[in-house]
């Protein structure tokens, strides 16, 4: 419960101020608790570990500097010992720069991009310099220190800029099944809904193109290859599995359910639901009774 409560404070502090900044080590609890679709994350690392980042494995050992985007699911495996810096930032946080956009538009942070650079021990004292200034800065009370914390981001992503990507993972035999990986992959994160407070954001084609930064035409062109279903048919699938699990199994009312997935009016949702199941979720519900 301590733990809970301790993360908890952590994750409220970093959505208040959009930046945080921490050292890690085997036993840190800090580089679990960031919510990853809210989030960018640098991280200064040494030790071993495998990365999956969309449908790419990256095996690493040494000192690595890995770049997140909350938009692409990734996980990460350590092996070994590992030891660094982590700095965490909501695009709000780093949009009052001016140039943040080419920033996060960098290669880094994109689907086919390379988010892991490996760095030499030169390369590292200097980046371990920039961690420590940020976790220094973001202590104090200096009047301009978000703009400052900014700048040590920049700086940070000029100098990965200047370096070689590694080569060390498994390329994707086709670009079509890469970006369909992570499609299905980020469809499935929006599940389950658990409250009805907090509806579903991504509900079109159109969502799921913009959240990752592809033309929709693209994307529907490489869902429908792979898989042999359009984007669309995906997500309506996904949304009438969620829609018949609220029904069977909450106390929710109609009204709720219809918000929760993302309508704004009941007789949506009633007409949407009827039109794929043949059935209303009223029948539905008093079925399942």
């Amino acid at each position: 419960m301590k733990t809970e409560r301790i993360l908890s404070k952590f994750n409220n502090e970093l959505k208040l101020k959009g930046f945080k900044a921490f050292q890690i080590d085997d036993d840190c609890n800090e580089t679990r608790t960031y919510s990853r679709k809210d989030f960018y994350k640098i991280c200064l690392t040494t030790g071993k570990s495998i990365i999956n980042y969309a449908d790419r494995s990256f095996e690493q050992e040494g000192t690595i500097l890995f770049f997140g985007n909350p938009h692409i699911p990734y996980s990460w495996e350590t092996i070994s010992t590992y030891k660094g810096y982590t700095c965490l930032f909501s695009e709000d946080f780093l949009k009052q720069y001016d140039r943040s956009e080419s920033l996060l538009q960098s290669p880094f942070f994109k689907i086919d991009g390379t988010p892991v650079l490996e760095i030499s021990e030169e390369q590292r004292l200097f980046l371990n310099s920039l961690f420590q200034k940020m976790i220094e800065e973001q202590e104090n009370d200096y009047t301009f220190k978000d703009e400052l914390i900014r700048n040590y981001i920049s700086l940070i992503i000029h100098e990965a800029l200047k370096l070689q990507p590694s080569e060390h993972y498994h390329q994707a035999k086709k670009a079509s099944a890469r970006i369909t990986s992570v499609f299905l992959e980020l469809l499935e994160r929006q599940f389950p809904i658990e409250t009805f407070d907090s509806p579903l954001q991504l509900r079109t084609a159109q969502d799921y193109a913009n959240y990752l930064n592809v033309h929709t035409n693209y994307l529907n062109r490489a869902v429908k290859e792979i898989t042999g279903k359009p984007t669309t048919t995906h997500i309506t699938e996904r949304i009438i599995a969620e829609a018949k699990a609220l029904l069977q199994h909450t106390d929710w009312n109609i009204s709720e359910v219809a918000y929760a997935l993302g309508f704004d009016y009941p007789t949506y949702f009633n007409n949407f639901f009827k039109k794929q199941t043949g059935t209303n979720p009223k029948s539905l519900r008093e079925k399942a009774v």
